[in-house]
């Protein structure tokens, strides 16, 4: 979709800090992190709720998302993640979209309430971007390169 924001960064004609790319999906950086090392990860098709994602590539999606699960605190030394999506509601980007936010104990995140935190730099979000896409890689080659 020509207006989509996340339809640019796919294309490549959007910058972002890409941590990986997939036949599934891409992984770049949230620009408003929740935390530093803050991960969306979006279908290279244009949909807007998980409704509209085919059925066929649900498995390679969300094996992309677990994957990232596992990198994000591996890369940052968090102690885990949380995972969410909005379905139309609180979607800033009408295109579909799967946090993976880096979490220690005591990070003082409750429910909802998401504050922000920014990048000191780009050179900083660069970082972030390259530790959290190397461990995913190292992951995929574990898993044997395999991509669904």
């Amino acid at each position: 979709m020509a207006d989509c924001v996340f339809c640019g960064i796919v294309a490549g004609t959007v910058p972002a800090f890409i941590v990986a790319s997939v036949p599934a999906g891409v992984a770049f950086l949230d620009i408003r992190p929740v935390f530093k090392g803050h991960v969306l990860v979006v279908p290279r098709a244009h949909v807007v709720q998980l409704a509209d994602l085919p059925a066929s590539e649900i498995p390679g999606y969300f094996r992309f998302v677990q994957l990232l699960s596992v990198a994000v605190p591996a890369a940052l030394g968090s102690q885990g993640t949380f995972v969410a999506m909005n379905n139309i509601v609180s979607q800033s980007v009408p295109h579909l979209h799967s946090h993976v936010v880096p979490r220690t104990k005591g990070d003082g995140l409750r429910g909802f309430f998401w504050p922000r935190h920014k990048y000191a730099s780009d050179d900083e979000a660069g970082s972030f971007a390259s530790k959290v896409g190397n461990e995913y890689r190292s992951l995929d080659v574990a898993e044997g390169g395999r991509r669904e």
